[in-house]
């Protein structure tokens, strides 16, 4: 055992679930950015609706099958990946945590998963896509002005990005509630309630003091001379995200590594991604950030898997928590599986060992699962009897 896993044996001891390093963050961050990292919008219900639909999904196990010694490497897009899951993207993650994408980029790169940068990080592709190498994904919001847009884009794959993620599920800002009343809102500015909260928060403070305030790094160069704010009330303008197939389509032409779009919930919107030329699909429903009547993504995945599995990878988020909700994801037809918060949990408790800890967490709790169910093969669990908690019939 190496001393580096000697130390995640101990934090482990101390933090074995995803949310003890949840309590732990909440407790070293500003109010602000744990209301943004944490919050849904309007009532939440649909925060509710994730959780509640993952652990519905029950799962019959299988015996008698001796020993198991399950394998969960993976392939996608050509690369082997230790797991199948990796770490989605989320704006403002330096904000969260000063310095945090480059620990999330360089923990992904020793932990052999992908790390989805995004648009909206804290940090530039060019420092990110240095330190995360081939495991370095970057996630785009379509924008009106195409020459900023192209040059992101190639910005990205100059950067050694090797995939390219579409988000398509934010045609507009949702109303994030609780991100409001926190004073956090699209446009970041640091008010007086504010500074309150990060004085009580004296680790945050000096991180941030070390790595500089928060700022659009990929996007600010866009608009010289713009504050941070500026820059959110100018981003209003170019229609971020109001995707249609076109924008696609031109995105396709320039971008010649794999291609993925994310944010589908619907059967007839994942057909036309495949016929825009689409690598792979995400059944995400953005973790429940932007419309609170979605279904739960896991609830509709089944049905995506059943019309496109097979002609594209399907990769799956939003609720997941667990190693067995990435088996839930798995066993209903999902390829691979993004996971958010739950690395922002752990980045913000420990740094990048924090978010270590949470690669090992999950992959320790996928293996656990899989004996449980008798799969000794990712593929294994696609032939595994499902049931919805209620129900007696397979789903």
């Amino acid at each position: 055992m190496t001393a580096n896993d000697a130390d995640l044996a101990r934090l482990g001891t101390s933090f074995p679930l995803i949310a003890d390093l949840a309590a732990r963050a909440r407790r070293r961050i500003p109010h602000f950015a744990w209301e943004y990292l944490d919050s849904g919008t309007g009532l939440e219900q649909a925060l509710v609706r994730n959780r509640l639909a993952l652990d519905r999904v029950l799962i019959s196990p299988r015996f008698m099958k001796g020993d198991l010694f399950p394998d969960i490497s993976t392939e996608l897009f050509g690369h082997s990946w230790s797991a199948p899951f990796g770490v989605a993207p989320i704006g403002l993650t330096g904000m969260m945590w000063p310095g945090g994408e480059l620990m999330l980029a360089r923990m992904a790169r020793a932990a052999g998963i992908p790390y989805c940068l995004s648009s909206f990080a804290c940090q530039g592709p060019e420092e990110v896509g240095a330190i995360a190498g081939g495991n370095g994904w970057f996630q785009l919001y379509t924008m009106s002005d195409t020459d900023a847009e192209h040059d992101i884009i190639d910005r990205a794959d100059a950067a050694g990005f090797s995939a390219l993620v579409i988000t398509v599920d934010v045609p507009v800002n949702s109303t994030r509630e609780r991100q409001r009343k926190a004073g956090l809102g699209r446009r970041p500015r640091m008010s007086l309630k504010q500074m309150l909260q990060v004085a009580a928060r004296p680790q945050w403070a000096l991180a941030t003091a070390r790595h500089g305030k928060p700022a659009f790094r990929t996007v600010e160069r866009y608009f010289p001379g713009a504050s941070m704010n500026e820059i959110g009330r100018l981003l209003d303008q170019m229609k971020l995200g109001m995707t249609g197939m076109e924008a696609i389509e031109r995105i396709r032409k320039r971008w010649k590594k794999p291609l993925i779009i994310k944010g589908i919930m619907d059967v007839e919107d994942a057909y036309a991604c495949v016929s825009a030329g689409a690598d792979a699909i995400v059944v995400s429903n953005h973790g429940a950030r932007q419309f609170d009547a979605v279904p739960a993504a896991i609830d509709v995945l089944p049905d995506i898997a059943a019309a496109v599995g097979g002609k594209v990878p399907l990769l799956f988020d939003s609720g997941v928590r667990t190693g067995l909700d990435i088996l839930r994801a798995l066993a209903l037809g999902a390829d691979f599986v993004l996971v958010g918060r739950p690395f922002i949990y752990g980045t913000c408790a420990h740094g990048e060992a924090g978010a270590a800890l949470v690669a090992t967490i999950l992959k320790e709790d996928l293996v656990n699962n899989m004996i449980q169910t008798g799969a000794q093969k990712i593929a294994e669990l696609r032939e595994l009897t499902t049931t919805r908690a209620g129900q007696a019939s397979p789903l």
